[in-house]
């Protein structure tokens, strides 16, 4: 898409009556109890704008405080080159253990550690009663774990980790080659089956379909998102358990699901015939200025969303949202001719809003120091006791708040 198609597209959705962003309201942030053993690591950050200490600066989101809102666009008037436009935020993540017997560690994914050119993590800095405490990389995933320790008669373990990170907008230009080729082994990496994406039997035979007689694999990727986008259904009350595969989706002709569902399946399908690709696993943090529920403020401990990307030659790595297309068809009550359903359709094929951050594109994941099995992803904190793993979705054990807010300097 080029960039005046992108962002006069942006534009026209807004001007067809898309629902504006939530409200959010940023409260003091409350003083965080001294730590047992505090830690710190910092990143310097490159492009975006000055920097305060994230501890200081971050603050706890509210719900009925307006958020920052961008600058009014008039689709007669638009720029040919979209203005960079980072935008830093504090991520706090607040996490407290139910009483427990015996030693508990925890794990939390945070942001990606590379930068990229809509992405930039800032560091990191975290207190508690932990007794250790620390971040592990795990380069062959490309990810960066959060860990935390607690031995056996703690009464309440209990941690805070703030991450700072900068982000603008993603979006393809069509107009431009010459991107930087991948590593080989990447690209390997993102052709192979999993336990979640076969790339055989029904997957292949469903991409085949979906493309019919096209060639070219960026045209491939994008009757794939087409494919994908006008049959699945999102569905935000099936809890994913990671135990269904995309070829199972498609054996049995359901292909409702939540948002890693839909993008595994278009991941799915892309390796199946050949196209590197890869699922992006990450948390909503702020409003959207495309449609209300297509962004998330306050307490963000269930806004955990997940995108895709696939790779062609000449062009890099394009960025796709199918799922988000559903959602808004859900929560919007677009119909199938609504004008805003198709220029959202043609907008989310390359193009993310970053009012989310990425955390990693890791797949059948090993937690470090762990003995329990793999997880097929690794997007909310994990806690293992003796007891066995538990995930942020299992209030039993543990509580999890995390809140996001801008930070100007």
């Amino acid at each position: 898409m080029k960039r005046r198609d992108f962002l006069t597209a942006t534009a026209v959705l807004s001007l067809l009556g898309a629902s504006t962003a939530h409200a959010a309201k940023n409260a003091p942030a409350k003083k965080p109890a001294p730590a047992k053993r505090p830690a710190r690591t910092s990143k310097t950050p490159a492009k975006p704008a000055k920097k305060q200490p994230a501890a200081a600066s971050a603050t706890e989101a509210a719900d009925d405080e307006a958020m920052p809102q961008g600058e009014a666009r008039n689709a007669i008037s638009l720029p040919d080159e979209p203005l960079p436009q980072w935008r830093t935020y504090d991520i706090r993540s607040t996490i407290t253990l139910r009483p427990t017997k015996g030693k508990a560690r925890l794990w939390l994914p945070l942001v990606q550690y590379k930068d990229t050119p809509w992405e930039r993590s800032l560091g990191h800095n975290w207190q508690g009663n932990f007794e250790s405490a620390g971040i592990y990389r795990d380069p062959v995933a490309e990810m960066e774990v959060f860990f935390a320790d607690w031995p056996d008669g703690v009464e309440k373990p209990q941690l805070q980790v703030v991450s700072q990170v900068a982000t603008q907008d993603r979006h393809f230009d069509i107009t431009r080659r010459g991107a930087i080729a991948e590593r080989t082994e990447v690209l390997r990496r993102c052709l192979q089956s999993t336990a979640l994406v076969p790339v055989d039997g029904i997957v292949r035979k469903t991409a085949e379909r979906a493309i019919g007689r096209v060639k070219d694999p960026l045209a491939q990727g994008k009757a794939i998102y087409e494919w994908v986008v006008e049959n699945t259904a999102y569905d935000p009350n099936l809890r994913f358990v990671g135990n269904t595969s995309v070829g199972a989706m498609l054996e049995r002709g359901d292909l409702a699901g939540r948002s890693a569902d839909i993008a595994l399946l278009f991941v799915g399908l892309c390796r199946s015939i050949g196209i590197p690709a890869r699922p992006v696993f990450g948390l909503r943090m702020d409003g959207s200025r495309l449609f209300g529920s297509l962004g998330a403020t306050g307490n963000l401990s269930t806004a955990q969303q997940c995108r895709a990307e696939f790779y062609t030659p000449g062009y890099g790595w394009i960025p796709v949202n199918p799922a988000d297309v559903r959602k808004a068809v859900r929560e919007e009550n677009l119909g199938h001719g609504d004008p805003k359903l198709n220029v959202l359709k043609k907008l989310l094929f390359g193009f993310w809003e970053m009012n989310w951050v990425g955390f990693n594109a890791a797949q059948d994941v090993d937690l470090r120091g762990s003995s329990k099995e793999t997880l097929p992803f690794l997007i909310y904190p994990e806690v293992e006791t003796e007891q066995g793993r538990f995930n942020s979705q299992d209030s039993d054990h543990f509580t999890y708040e995390v809140t996001a807010s801008r930070v100007y300097g």
